[in-house]
């Protein structure tokens, strides 16, 4: 089974800063995923040309089964606030996706803790910090009907405040528990990959830089599972869109 994981910011490509549907829709299919986690998707977004990313996505790998949670709603610049679930489907809206060649048996959506206040962070060259403020954060889980029997998969996209993207990581673990050890985690986790195996007990399936995407010097993107799988090979693969790289790997 081949899992991927890709923050595919909005589509955009590495050349023109544009999104161009069919430069997207190879990207996608190049990876030749089972199981793919988005991350930074739109959904009906004028920057992106109005395109349900996520659909054109499931149509390019032949995705039996996918799901786009919105983590905002609307359009940046215009009205964007926090998603709650109960957007119409045909809305605007920005978030994480999950994708499946396999049909899924249920869907979970985990909202994850809110930070309400802007932070300091100092950033690189900086002597003064500089106050952000983050955005909503959200996960979804599917339980897959793999080949070897049912498989939970969880995806998400969590803070750049790093003691705050260690708790929403502490409280989605918490969330998934219920759904046993048979398990991977996937996505943008902004955390280095020792950081984020110690904080879930999950084992890293493959360890690469992947942001940024020309010159790549950490690993921010991840594919942790919670049993002992067998990894046949596995790599962080340059594509012509986005500022990460794709996390692939092939799994026993």
């Amino acid at each position: 089974m081949r899992l991927a994981t890709f923050n595919i910011l909005n589509g955009r490509t590495a050349s023109d800063d544009q999104v161009e549907l069919g430069t997207f829709r190879d990207a996608v299919a190049s990876l030749d995923a089972d199981v793919l986690a988005l991350q930074e998707v739109d959904r009906n977004q004028p920057r992106s040309g109005h395109t349900d990313l996520t659909a054109a996505a499931a149509d390019a790998m032949g995705a039996v089964d996918h799901r786009f949670v919105a983590a905002l709603n609307g359009s940046p610049g215009a009205t964007w606030i926090a998603a709650t679930g109960r957007e119409q489907p045909d809305s605007a809206a920005y978030g994480i996706a999950l994708l499946s060649r396999y049909p899924v048996a249920a869907w979970e959506v985990i909202r994850l803790p809110t930070l309400h206040t802007r932070v300091p962070m100092w950033f690189r060259g900086s002597r003064l910090p500089t106050f952000v403020r983050d955005e909503p954060r959200v996960a979804v889980a599917a339980v897959i009907e793999a080949p070897d029997g049912p498989l939970t998969v969880a995806n998400t996209h969590l803070s750049f405040v790093p003691w705050w993207g260690g708790r929403q990581l502490r409280a989605l673990v918490k969330s998934l528990d219920r759904f046993g050890h048979n398990l991977v985690l996937m996505g943008d986790l902004n955390m280095s990959l020792d950081r984020a195996a110690a904080i879930t007990g999950m084992r890293g399936l493959v360890a690469a830089p992947t942001f940024p995407a020309d010159s790549p010097r950490e690993q921010l993107d991840h594919i942790l599972a919670r049993d002992d799988w067998a990894t046949v090979s596995g790599e962080a693969r340059r594509l012509p869109i986005s500022d990460h790289r794709a996390l692939v790997v092939d799994v026993t």
